[in-house]
């Protein structure tokens, strides 16, 4: 736990569901959710935002939202981002992780969930 004497030890996290359903079923690993969380990964190491204090990059399993995969999901500040590309990949490394400012045309609608 962090208070405001104690800083977090990631000023951000983002969460790429990478999920995958064996059954057919809805889910972001079918929507190249791993290709963008390397690209992430990449971007984030190559504009030196990674490390303690800065950018972390992580897998997470079914994050709940598949109606509107593949999705990722930045922290603290809780948006959820539907990507498509590496445009959009970039687009959110740059406009948020970096500078911290949301990508509106990416948020997640509010009423996608599973």
């Amino acid at each position: 736990m962090t208070s405001e004497n104690t800083p977090a030890y990631f000023k951000r996290h983002i969460f790429f569901c990478l999920n995958e359903r064996s059954n057919n079923e809805a889910c972001c690993a079918q929507h190249g959710a791993q290709q963008a969380f390397d690209h992430c990964k990449s971007r984030v190491k190559e504009l030196g935002l990674s490390g303690p204090g800065q950018v972390r990059v992580n897998k997470a399993g079914c994050l709940d939202r598949c109606s509107a995969g593949p999705v990722a999901v930045v922290y603290p500040e809780g948006v959820w981002y539907s990507y498509v590309d590496k445009a959009d990949i970039d687009e959110i490394v740059e406009s948020h992780l970096k500078n911290g400012q949301v990508v509106a045309r990416l948020v997640t609608p509010a009423h996608l969930g599973r």
